[in-house]
C-alpha cells in the first residue's frame, strides 16, 4: 500500500496491516533528495494549496488587490503577509505578487530569504533564525526566546497588513501558534487571515476548520482540505507522484528494492 500515511495517527491500523504481511509505504516520509522530487506529494499538493489559499482569500477580501489610479482617486495595493516560506508559502507569494499585492513573508529559516526576494517579496528577519532548519530542509520547533522576538516583529507588521496567508507546519506535530489573540485584537478591521494549517490546529488563534470566524472585524478561515477545490489539478499531480514511486519500487529481479534510500525510508515497519 502506497499513500500519505501519518504513522503517529494511524498506529493501530498500520500494526494490523503489518501483521498480515502487507508492506506500507508513506510518501510523507520521502527523503529530501533530488531523485525523490518527482514523487514528492507534499510539495506537489502544497504548491496548489498555496495558490488556492491566495485565490480564496482574495475572493472574500472586500477591497481591490492591485493599486488602481483613477480620476475618482487612488486605491492602494493590498498588503499581504505570508507566514512560512516553504513550498505553499512561496507559491502564495508568487500568486499574490502576480495579482498586484505588496507581499511580505516570514520564516524561521533564513535560507528562505533569497527565495522570497527572488519572487518579489520582502523578507522579515527575526534575529537568531539562522539555526532553525533541519537537515531535511524543514523548519525546527523554535525556542521561547525566538518566539518572543517573532511575536514582537509580527505584532508591529500585522497592524499594517490586509491579508495573512498562514502556511507554517512541522511534520507530524501540531501546527505552531504564531498569530496570537492579542495580535488579532490589534489588526485592522477588514483584515483577513487564511490558515492553511487549520487541520493541524492552526497558526492563528480562533482558527476553526471550514468556518469563517470573525473577531474584532478580522476574519479567520481555513478549509479541511483546500485541494478539494482543485480536484483535477491535485489528482493529476498526485497520480504522477504515485506512478513515479511505483516505477522505482522494484529491482531488476522484480523484488521490492529495500536497498534504495527512497524505498527504505518510506517503508513503515
Amino acid at each position: 500500500m502506497v499513500a500519505q500515511f501519518d504513522p503517529s495517527l494511524n498506529k493501530d491500523k498500520i500494526n494490523k496491516l503489518n501483521k498480515n504481511d502487507i508492506k506500507i509505504f508513506s510518501l510523507n516520509l520521502l527523503p529530501r533528495i533530488t531523485r525523490a522530487q518527482s514523487m514528492d506529494v507534499l510539495s506537489s499538493q502544497a504548491n496548489l494549496a498555496g495558490y488556492k489559499a491566495v485565490i480564496e482569500s482574495f475572493s472574500i477580501f472586500e477591497k481591490a488587490i492591485p493599486m488602481m489610479m483613477t480620476a475618482a482617486g487612488t486605491i492602494p495595493a493590498a498588503k499581504v503577509l505570508v507566514v512560512g516560506a516553504g513550498v505553499a508559502g512561496l507559491q502564495a507569494i508568487a500568486t499574490a505578487k502576480r495579482m498586484g499585492a505588496i507581499v511580505f513573508a516570514t520564516d524561521a529559516r533564513t535560507a528562505a530569504k533569497e527565495q522570497v526576494e527572488s519572487l518579489g517579496g520582502k523578507f522579515l528577519i527575526v534575529e537568531g533564525a539562522e539555526n532553525l532548519e533541519t537537515e531535511g530542509g524543514y523548519a525546527k520547533e523554535v525556542s521561547e526566546d525566538f518566539k518572543k522576538k517573532q511575536e514582537n516583529l509580527l505584532s508591529e507588521t500585522l497592524k499594517k497588513i490586509d491579508i495573512v496567508i498562514c502556511t507554517a507546519l512541522i511534520p507530524g506535530k501540531k501546527a505552531p501558534l504564531i498569530i496570537t489573540e492579542n495580535m488579532i485584537k490589534n489588526m485592522k478591521p477588514g483584515t483577513l487571515i487564511y490558515d492553511l494549517a487549520a487541520v493541524q490546529g492552526g497558526n492563528a488563534a480562533f482558527t476553526e476548520v471550514d468556518k469563517i470566524v470573525e473577531k474584532n472585524g478580522v476574519k479567520i478561515m481555513g478549509d479541511k482540505n483546500i485541494l478539494n477545490k482543485l480536484p483535477i489539478s491535485a489528482s493529476n499531480l498526485y497520480a504522477k507522484n504515485l506512478l513515479n514511486f511505483v516505477e522505482n519500487l522494484y529491482d531488476k529481479k522484480n523484488n521490492i528494492n529495500l536497498e534504495d534510500e527512497i524505498i527504505k525510508k518510506t517503508l513503515i515497519k
